[in-house]
């Protein structure tokens, strides 16, 4: 039997990519999207799709059930996420709460429940982490905490699985191209009073041009093949790395996170 692979995250990007990519090469795809009109479309291009929100435990656990009588599974990839910019000092208690719910308190509670099948057949746990993940830039903090987080749950869990079946691998892309930026507007415009903020006019210069006016790709940036391209490696490779840099903005990042000191990485965030 085709071997079988949950991908969350399936509505654009990353995640549609990849779970194009893997059903090419004959895995059979369980990908999952948290609006009714993404199932739809995924079902009607074909694919198998389920409805998962990560932010709600009894939607995790309904998936895990699905998913698990649906035969055996061996792989999971944890890409689903979201964005939510603005200043440290304007993000409320609840935006914090909302976005790690989904970026990682969803994605950890899908992989547990996960986790004892994995453990009886083999498996391979694969989070899709972020350059965000190895070194934070202003107006980013609500992700950059998540993904920080996730890096450490992920390397705890790997040296944990050690000695089992179960594969755990960290995939970190740079500037890849998809909705992320649009799909944050919505979360910003519901967390943030940037009117009110004593940033306002910071607001007004930077951030505010930059979600509702794009000026087109961003330097070094990379098709969601790229990132598939590793998932493929990390998936299917008999000893795959512990982790993957995707665009040459990660690989930069993650050298600088290990020579610099504070004051130089602070610089080079500021200014990189």
């Amino acid at each position: 039997m085709s071997r079988r692979v949950l991908i969350t995250g399936c509505s654009s990007g990353i995640g549609l990519d990849a779970a194009w990519r893997m059903q090419s090469l004959g895995w059979r795809v369980v990908a999952t999207c948290r609006k009714d009109s993404d199932i739809a479309a995924r079902r009607a291009e074909g694919m198998e799709c389920h409805h998962l929100d990560l932010a709600d435990e009894n939607s995790v656990a309904q998936l895990t059930d699905r998913v698990l009588s649906g035969g055996p599974l061996d792989a999971l990839v944890n890409n689903a996420a979201f964005a939510l910019p603005g200043a440290v000092e304007d993000m409320p208690r609840g935006a914090l709460r909302a976005i790690f719910e989904t970026n990682l308190f969803g994605a950890h509670d899908l992989t547990v429940r996960l986790i004892p099948h994995f453990r009886r057949n083999g498996g391979r746990i694969v989070n899709i982490s972020s350059v965000l993940g190895l070194i934070g830039i202003r107006w980013r903090g609500p992700y950059v905490a998540t993904k920080f987080a996730m890096e450490g749950l992920t390397d705890v869990l790997r040296l944990e699985m050690a000695g089992t079946p179960v594969r755990v691998i960290l995939i970190e892309p740079g500037p890849i191209t998809s909705r992320i930026r649009e799909n944050a507007i919505p979360h910003f415009e519901r967390w943030v009073d940037w009117q009110n903020s004593a940033r306002a006019d910071e607001y007004r210069d930077s951030l505010l041009k930059r979600l509702y006016r794009p000026s087109g790709k961003d330097r070094f940036e990379l098709p969601p093949s790229a990132v598939s391209d590793r998932i493929v490696h990390a998936l299917t490779a008999a000893r795959p790395q512990a982790r993957y840099y995707v665009t040459t903005p990660t690989w930069i990042s993650g050298t600088a996170r290990r020579l610099l000191p504070t004051r130089a990485l602070d610089w080079f965030a500021r200014h990189g």
